[in-house]
């Protein structure tokens, strides 16, 4: 890479799952941690905190009271999710990694976020959910990998063999 020019962006989904945690680390093992401190790329982190009405699901009487604990509850699982990526990026020496956190469905929010920063690579774990539950639920992966405007890196937690 030329002096003066500018490193590629990766950007990493991240949420409060294992499955999100072990693709935030498989990525630092592979693209970060072997390159210290002349990293590839410049690294975000972005986690989709819920809207707390979304979170509630349902409007009427009682929703008032509701809301600001489940808003509260929301911010306290994002910051936990910082933190813990913050401890993982500090353990691999990737001491330079840019947090954010928005507000929103997260499959909109990581192709937005790709699009905004003109990111080179996305990753993002997969929960593995079945064809059903993934129909129902959407899948922020499938989705990311069919309407992100750059690479998409899905990255699998091996299931254990017992």
């Amino acid at each position: 890479m030329a002096t003066g020019e500018e490193k590629p962006l990766m950007v990493v989904g991240l949420d409060e799952s294992e499955q999100s945690t072990y693709a935030l680390e498989w990525t630092l093992d592979r693209f970060f941690a072997p390159y210290a401190p002349n990293f590839p790329f410049k690294l975000l982190i972005i986690h989709a905190k819920l809207n707390a009405v979304s979170a509630v699901g349902f409007a009427g009487p009682g929703i008032a009271e509701v809301v600001p604990h489940v808003d509260a509850d929301l911010k306290h699982t994002a910051a936990k999710v910082v933190d813990k990526a913050k401890g993982i990026c500090e353990s691999k020496s990737v001491h330079d990694a840019t947090m954010e956190v928005f507000e929103g469905d997260a499959r909109n929010i990581l192709c937005e976020a790709v699009d905004k920063h003109h990111a080179s690579l996305l990753v993002v774990g997969n929960h593995g959910h079945g064809a059903i539950k993934r129909a129902v639920m959407g899948s922020v992966s499938d989705y990311c990998a069919h309407h992100a405007h750059c690479s998409v890196m899905i990255v699998k937690k091996p299931k254990i063999k017992v």
